[in-house]
């Protein structure tokens, strides 16, 4: 079966998270995805501590292999004239450019739009950075948690009172190799309907103010400014908030009175509804601590699961808390094909990847090949280029004796 983007040539410069997931996305449908990495390769191939998956190579960390399953590995100096001619042939084939190198790398090295233009006028070119490529902050580095502090992001988790702290995985990367994906697939309609090629400047820090809509939204509004609530949610309603129970955490998502008088049902507490305290939404928010306490006690003798399955029943929203790994056991994933099958060296079955996050009626992302191995690619993708034998092996050959 086709899928949405079969047929489109992305030329992949990116390293690290954010780029690697935009193309990740892409990849998953149908793109075929060719990597250009340097004789040391990306450096999410050695990122972490946990090192490679058992029966892999040294160069295939377990991050590295989450967002790269299905891509082709090309290892090519672009500083070379003989190898960048090379790249130059692979992007007058191609429909899209991604690179996050810092800004102007690119144009340093020859291989910025103007240049991808000139030789395929219709090139969709993505640029991600930390700061975007224009403005007073486009040459500062970035990682993810230095956006994560200047933005604010930080300031927002956790209780009144606590030391700012960072989201615990890299959220603004993530975002914004999301919100590249969509850029792209975006001007790849335009150029349908336009024939004409396009320029993409995404940057984290826009990104991650993006993803704080729901408080960068009213403080610009009406100058709301956010602060800490732990674990109450957006609505501030007092039930709908984290709470213990007989095993573990349990969070409720309570935010209207039919929704109140049914939890109160649910917790053999339908006295709570007549209490003068908890009448509206108004009079639970002033009275707050009295109300969590009433319902800390109604949980007390219950298992986190036994209320979500309760809760769930009496139409409420509501979960115990899981870890990661809790979560992603959960039968619900199987039938949403959240995860796919990682093939690895030795062809072990037993390694998973992430796929896109939703579903499409027809043409189902997914892949078959596995993540690359450093270069696997090169004198594939090379001979595709047209190159002869003896070029490909000075192109190929160099980088391949770095390697062993």
């Amino acid at each position: 079966m086709a899928q949405v983007l079969e047929g489109y040539k992305v030329v992949d410069f990116t390293h690290v998270i954010a780029g690697p997931v935009a193309t990740h996305y892409l990849r998953m449908h149908g793109a075929d995805v060719i990597k250009i990495e340097p004789a040391d390769g990306d450096t999410m191939r050695n990122y972490g501590a946990d090192g490679p998956p058992q029966g892999s190579s040294k160069d295939m960390s377990p991050s590295f292999v989450s967002f790269n399953t299905g891509k082709r590995s090309v290892v090519l100096d672009l500083k070379d004239p003989a190898q960048k001619e090379a790249v130059l042939r692979l992007i007058a084939q191609a429909d899209v450019v991604v690179e996050n190198f810092r800004s102007g790398v690119m144009d340093r090295l020859g291989l910025g739009f103007e240049a991808c233009k000139q030789v395929n006028p219709a090139i969709v070119y993505c640029s991600l950075s930390g700061f975007g490529q224009t403005g007073p902050l486009k040459n500062n580095p970035a990682l993810d948690q230095i956006i994560q502090s200047m933005s604010g992001l930080m300031t927002l988790s956790g209780e009144q009172g606590s030391p700012d702290m960072r989201v615990g995985f890299p959220v603004a990367d993530t975002f914004t190799g999301t919100v590249a994906a969509m850029a792209i697939v975006m001007s790849l309609l335009r150029r349908e309907r336009e024939g004409k090629g396009q320029y993409i400047d995404v940057a984290m820090l826009d990104a991650a103010m993006m993803m704080m809509v729901s408080v960068a939204g009213p403080y610009l509004v009406q100058g709301v400014k956010p602060r800490k609530t732990g674990n109450l949610g957006y609505s501030k309603s007092p039930v709908s908030d984290t709470f213990p129970t007989a095993d573990g955490e349990f969070t409720l998502g309570i935010t209207r009175q039919d929704q109140f008088e049914k939890m109160c049902g649910v917790l053999g507490r339908e006295d709570l509804v007549a209490d003068k305290r908890f009448t509206d939404k108004w009079a639970r928010q002033r009275n707050g601590a009295a109300l969590r306490e009433q319902v800390i006690a109604a949980m007390a003798s219950r298992s986190a699961l036994e209320l979500e399955r309760l809760m769930n029943d009496a139409g409420l929203a509501a979960a115990a808390v899981r870890t990661l790994p809790e979560a992603l056991a959960h039968p619900h994933f199987e039938h949403r094909q959240l995860t796919m099958p990682a093939r690895l060296e030795g062809d072990r079955s037993e390694a998973r990847v992430l796929g896109t996050g939703f579903l499409f009626a027809q043409d189902p992302a997914g892949v078959t090949s596995p993540a690359p191995r450093l270069g696997e690619h090169t004198r594939e993708v090379l001979e595709e280029l047209g190159f002869d034998p003896l070029q490909i092996d000075a192109i190929a050959g160099a980088s391949e004796q770095h390697n062993h």
